[in-house]
């Protein structure tokens, strides 16, 4: 029998008033639930904070890929993933604008491995999460609270660091720690406190913001059941912005659009509202409305939500933004880590997680607070490490935004066996994502 991630989590007693922490982890989605868990296998005592209740939904286009996986796995989450419905992607179908479409497989070897990416609803990969964050956390003496939200970030005005969190909801009660890590999305009161108020920072920006808007379907024709490709669909009615088709289980479709809010704002008639744009497409678009004429919404699925995206800021000293100050981290959507073309974040929270946890040593911080040379190493290291998959994909959302060079690139594709193969192995590899946007490479392969 499968978990059962309709139940209750029993996150176990309240902290104490004044109660002291090795780490405090502002959100409990993905990238605080791995924060929390890397801290307290590290054997920190963790404060994990979720201002919701689980099991709670969250918005997603709900493809975890390969790069998430390897965290999953690290955590021993995947096993529980396995056990629960969801879909195994195979492969990526993309269409154009004038209704080519070329499916392209993802690397076999990591298919027949099972590391190449699921769809599940991430009302149950998070909730998988966190019930791991608070096994581990309780495990290493640590506390976990819902339905609590952090009413103030405190800091020291004379050293300039953030140095804990007054908490409200589920316990009331301040708390001080060496470590405090934002991971509460794209409004977390920490990003807020680090880049808005103690730096006098922009947060955001309508060029890398995106919107996006999500259902779930039941019945939609031409999908796998268990396994297959999910879909991406640069239609004409669309563009700048882009349609997908995910299969999450047996039966059941996450079906979205996004569009970047600068261009979103641009747009006119039903192109202005995502929401009105997406009962188009179902209903009375040519390509799609058959495939709907059967199928069934799911009742209150309906939602809207904003994707910050990891893209380089135009002259900007730190990219994609400050992330990072003495005594704070910020990792996942805090951090504006969403890859510009996919839209997928999952992976890029668990990694920043990561390594947010593997530059703090307790024996060293814990009477100063993480120092600001460590919040500035973070930075680097992970730009470094992020900065050239989130400049290419950025570069690849402004070239698919052209309609005749998609066209021409997925009919190209469609009948080149050896563009199919280095498009497998950029969806594979970013370092191979290059190839997508050099002139030479796009001249050889699209052009002639």
């Amino acid at each position: 029998m499968g978990l059962d991630w309709s139940a209750p989590i029993d996150t176990g007693p309240l902290p104490e008033e004044g109660e002291e922490f090795d780490v405090i982890v502002v959100g409990g989605g993905p990238g605080g639930a791995a924060a929390a868990s890397y801290a307290a296998l590290a054997g920190n005592k963790v404060l994990l904070i979720e201002k919701a209740v689980w099991p709670r939904d969250k918005i997603c286009g709900d493809a975890v890929g390969g790069k998430s996986l390897r965290h999953v796995k690290e955590l021993g989450v995947k096993e529980m993933i396995e056990s629960t419905p969801h879909f195994r992607v195979t492969g990526m179908m993309f269409s154009s604008p004038n209704g080519k479409q070329v499916t392209i497989p993802l690397p076999k070897d990591e298919v027949a491995k099972r590391e190449a990416g699921y769809a599940l609803p991430r009302l149950q990969f998070d909730y998988m999460m966190f019930l791991r964050a608070t096994e581990l956390v309780r495990g290493a003496g640590g506390k976990v609270v819902q339905g609590t939200s952090v009413s103030s970030v405190h800091h020291d005005e004379v050293d300039l660091k953030i140095t804990g969190v007054t908490i409200e909801g589920g316990s009331n009660s301040t708390h001080m720690a060496p470590l405090t890590i934002g991971a509460g999305g794209y409004l977390c009161p920490v990003a807020k406190k680090i880049v808005e108020e103690l730096n006098l920072e922009k947060m955001r920006d309508e060029n890398h913001y995106c919107g996006a808007y999500r259902e779930y379907w039941t019945g939609v024709k031409d999908v796998g059941d268990s396994e297959g490709s999910i879909e991406l669909h640069f239609v004409d009615d669309v563009i700048p912005g882009y349609w997908w088709i995910f299969p999450v289980n047996e039966n059941v479709v996450n079906v979205g659009i996004g569009m970047v809010n600068a261009e979103r704002r641009k747009q006119t008639g039903i192109k202005k509202s995502l929401k009105k744009l997406q009962h188009y497409l179902i209903h009375e678009h040519p390509r799609f409305k058959e495939r709907f004429a059967d199928a069934t919404f799911v009742k209150g699925s309906g939602k809207g939500w904003e994707l910050p995206f990891g893209s380089p800021r135009k002259g900007a000293t730190l990219q994609p933004r400050r992330t990072a100050m003495a005594g704070a981290i910020c990792v996942g959507d805090a951090a504006s880590l969403v890859d510009p073309f996919s839209g997928e974040g999952v992976g890029n929270a668990l990694l920043s997680a990561k390594l947010a946890i593997s530059l703090f040593d307790r024996d060293a911080h814990s009477e100063e607070g993480l120092p600001a040379e460590v919040a500035d190493e973070y930075m680097t290291r992970l730009w470094e490490e992020l900065g050239p998959e989130l400049s290419n994909s950025f570069k690849i959302q402004r070239i698919v935004r052209r309609k005749r060079l998609m066209n021409l690139f997925v009919r190209k594709a469609a009948k080149r066996p050896a563009l199919q193969a280095a498009l497998t192995d950029a969806l594979a590899s970013k370092d191979a994502q290059k190839k997508l946007h050099n002139p030479l490479w796009l001249a050889r392969n699209i052009l002639l």
